[in-house]
């Protein structure tokens, strides 16, 4: 059921104080560590279990995600529905077709120059995740 109300905003605080400090750790690791990145990011395309296994994570994440949280309005609290499509259709994207995942992932991490700039857009998006999540008001 789709969090509503008080207690919706209590879901969106929730997995908002979970996304986000996740995220900071992810879009920093990808600025701090492109070079290693980039050669993570080679290694996971090579494998077609790997990216199996990941869109089984990701599908299921992304579900729980919009189970509880299909909140469409005009604030913050939109990032985290749109966070949760994005993983369904990315995790059932990894598991029907895997060829994609390879030439569209070795397309975008073949601009090393692409990288800091998916990193620090990663990180503003967690900051204001982590703010509006941990914020008292």
């Amino acid at each position: 059921m789709p969090a509503k109300g008080q207690d919706g905003m209590q879901t969106s605080k929730y997995l908002a104080r979970l996304i986000g400090p996740v995220a900071i750790a992810m879009g920093a690791y990808i600025v701090l560590n492109g070079a290693a990145f980039r050669v993570m990011v080679g290694q996971f395309l090579a494998s077609y279990a790997l990216i199996f296994l990941a869109g089984l994570l990701t599908l299921t994440a992304g579900l729980a995600i919009v189970l509880v949280h299909n909140i469409w309005t005009r604030d913050w609290r939109v990032i985290i529905t749109i966070f949760g499509w994005l993983a369904v259709i990315g995790g059932a994207l990894r598991i029907a077709f895997p060829q994609l995942v390879v030439s569209a992932g070795g397309a975008i991490f073949a601009h090393a120059a692409a990288l800091p700039a998916i990193g620090v857009g990663v990180i503003i998006l967690a900051a204001v995740l982590s703010y509006f999540g941990y914020r008292t008001a």
